[in-house]
């Protein structure tokens, strides 16, 4: 079948909307019709070259639809269902998984970075040559053929692009402070960033009880975001931070962006004892100086968040529920709306702090 695409072909080029062939699914795939995905910074990462990944390619991670056709072998689905996209599927039988930690399992690493589907293979092509897909979800199009390992369905009057940022921001955002760092009640946070990761790990810590919620980020826009979703405070620096949490420093600190100078802060910033979760994703090749001599003396602890943490099975449908019962503003998340056509454009939005997490709606 023919698709409309966004297709980058190679980094620092802007993404080109053109015809792509799409396969029908095989076996254990399923066809989706792309309702929404959100304009997620992993995927600007592949613009600038920052993660290496085939090309051409199409991007989109962070989506939900509806699926359209089934393969053989796939059950649990059925036509019409609405699902959110896990770009980490799991075996359910691995080490890590059966340790109770999914979003590890390395079963499918290998097909997921080289473009392909589990089974080595693409399914999109243009002129008889392959284009690759990212996180084997490639949903920056019309449709999309996935592995029904990264479907999770949704409830069915659940809003397409409200299972779309579910299924990457919300669960890196809430899970890195639910199931990662397991934040207490009562306790003093800290988020730097503001972005979509950083407005729901907000959220989560909202959720958890945590007080104060202090958000830093130095667009004044996405500070009024924050509060929105339930920072108590919003500040442009750090320098009030220890006056803010009794002279100490934050119980817990959320570094969300994923740059090393921010990740450093971070560690400065948490008090002794206190516990310092990183959550965005950094530059392949990029280090960050830990003094190891104050995580000992100060008993500081560094944690990394991959996914949240989460098992998208049971986490992606509980943020629905919360969702739909008003404990999570999801819908606060969300702050433009954009046309395939108009994906650069978003993207120059996120990047320049005007949009807080746009998303391309079909």
């Amino acid at each position: 079948m023919t698709i409309r695409a966004a297709v980058l072909y190679a980094p620092n080029e802007p993404f080109r909307i053109e015809e792509v062939e799409l396969q029908l699914p095989r076996a254990g795939e399923v066809l989706v019709k792309v309702e929404a995905v959100g304009v997620c910074h992993s995927d600007w990462h592949l613009v600038t070259g920052d993660t290496k990944h085939p090309f051409p390619l199409v991007a989109g991670h962070e989506g939900a639809g509806i699926i359209e056709t089934i393969g053989e072998g796939v059950e649990g689905f059925e036509i019409d269902d609405l699902v959110a996209l896990n770009w980490a599927p799991s075996c359910g039988t691995c080490f890590y998984c059966n340790a109770g930690r999914p979003a590890l399992c390395s079963t499918y690493v290998d097909p997921i970075w080289a473009g392909t589907m589990i089974d080595g293979t693409t399914r999109l092509s243009k002129n008889g040559k392959p284009i690759y897909h990212y996180s084997a979800l490639a949903c920056f199009a019309e449709y999309c053929v996935v592995p029904a390992k990264c479907c999770v369905k949704m409830p069915e009057h659940l809003e397409p692009e409200m299972a779309a940022v579910i299924g990457c921001a919300v669960a890196t955002g809430v899970g890195s402070v639910l199931n990662t760092a397991k934040v207490q009640k009562g306790s003093s946070v800290v988020v730097l960033g503001c972005g979509g990761v950083g407005l729901s790990t907000v959220m989560g810590a909202k959720l958890a009880g945590a007080y104060p919620i202090i958000a830093v980020d130095p667009l004044w826009s996405r500070r009024i975001a924050a509060i929105d979703v339930g920072a108590h405070i919003g500040h442009e620096d750090v320098s009030a931070i220890k006056e803010l949490t009794g002279g100490r420093g934050a119980d817990y600190v959320f570094e969300a962006v994923g740059k090393p100078e921010l990740q450093e802060l971070a560690v400065e910033i948490a008090r002794p004892g206190g516990t310092v979760i990183f959550s965005g994703l950094s530059p392949n090749g990029s280090a960050t100086n830990i003094p190891g001599a104050r995580l000992v003396r100060e008993e500081k602890t560094v944690m990394g968040s991959y996914y949240g943490t989460c098992d998208a099975h049971r986490d992606f449908p509980l943020y629905a529920q919360m969702y739909l019962e008003g404990k999570l503003p999801l819908d606060r998340l969300v702050s433009h709306r954009y046309g395939l056509s108009d994906i650069n454009k978003a993207y120059k939005d996120m990047l320049s702090g005007e949009s807080t997490r746009g998303v391309i709606e079909f």
